[in-house]
């Protein structure tokens, strides 16, 4: 099977899928709440999840680092959001096949995604399952926290998000790169920083803490809230 082939394949598979579960209510909710002009089945994660995993199964090895590649780029470059989500699924699936020689495509897909829910997927589990736990380059995380996309500098501050809910990461380079970002205005921006220290804070809340009290002055309002929430009091006051 030839790459385009297997491209189109997956194109026709997922269509054929979704469109046999399709809701129109649904979709039309689902595209008012993204606020996105592409167009939706109205299925559920639960339906992607298990299309994604038939997909997976029916194509054993043929599913390697190149296809993986072929599959998304292609998906990506249509007008469903569905299918989109159907590639990111598909990549966690093989991500093990996947290394440091793809995060540049990687973050392709993520430029193209402009979108919290693709995005995220893509940023914690894909791109994140990459970087490593302790990560393998800050340089490249460094590089993505100064990207002019707002998406992109996102990214680097939700790919070590797993690694430092569990306890581990590299919260310094976290640091490092999350303090120039108080100062910005963007949502997104905002709610992934409070979202990274509250996940920190589970686990570790003496360095969510400290670092509120370090840099809580600059902190949005957002930020904030979403930071201190399963912090005690008494580590915020020092």
């Amino acid at each position: 099977m030839t790459r385009p082939s297997i491209a189109i394949e997956a194109e026709r598979f997922f269509h054929a899928r979704l469109s046999a579960r399709e809701d129109p209510e649904s979709a039309k909710s689902q595209q008012e709440y993204m606020k996105t002009t592409l167009r939706f089945h109205g299925v559920d994660a639960k339906t992607l999840r298990a299309a994604a995993r038939d997909f997976v199964q029916a194509h054993g090895k043929t599913l390697d680092r190149a296809a993986l590649r072929t599959i998304a780029q292609h998906l990506f470059a249509t007008e469903w959001f569905d299918l989109r989500s159907a590639a990111i699924v598909v990549l966690d699936r093989r991500r093990k096949q996947l290394g440091p020689d793809d995060l540049d495509w990687l973050i392709e897909l993520v430029r193209i995604a402009g979108c919290w829910a693709h995005v995220d997927y893509l940023a914690t589990k894909v791109i994140g399952s990459i970087i490593g736990d302790p990560p393998r380059d800050a340089s490249t995380i460094r590089r993505w926290a100064r990207d002019p996309d707002l998406w992109v500098r996102r990214t680097a501050l939700l790919c070590q998000h797993d690694q430092l809910s569990r306890g581990g990461g590299d919260f310094e380079l976290w640091r490092e790169i999350a303090v120039p970002m108080l100062a910005e205005k963007v949502f997104w921006i905002r709610k992934a920083l409070g979202w990274v220290l509250r996940a920190v804070s589970r686990k570790r809340p003496e360095l969510t803490a400290s670092f509120l009290r370090a840099h809580g002055d600059q902190c949005s309002g957002l930020t904030r809230r979403e930071a201190s929430k399963y912090v005690p009091t008494v580590l915020l006051e020092g």
